[in-house]
């Protein structure tokens, strides 16, 4: 003979309870990772960014610096131009 068991309401209510409860946890757990892996991606992008933003700063002062010499130089050019103009000029 095949001896059935039957499964009282409590005990079914209290599977059932356990299988929802392990679900949200599941849920929670997931959840917790994937806001933490969001949150190590957004703190990446942002080193980047601020990298990006150093080496522009370091080519903006480069650029500067040398527009700066590059001024000096013209000024030393049109200097030595005008000084070569007026020796021509008394030559002539």
């Amino acid at each position: 003979m095949v001896d059935k068991q039957r499964v009282s309401g409590p005990e079914a209510t209290a599977f059932i309870g356990l299988v929802a409860g392990g679900a949200f946890l599941v849920a929670a757990v997931t959840g917790a990772l994937l806001e933490l892996r969001k949150t190590k991606i957004q703190a990446m992008q942002h080193d980047d960014l601020r990298q990006l933003v150093q080496r522009y700063e370091h080519l903006a002062e480069t650029s500067l610096d040398a527009q700066q010499r590059a001024a000096a130089d013209i000024v030393e050019l049109r200097a030595r131009a005008a000084a070569i103009e007026q020796i021509l000029r008394t030559v002539e």
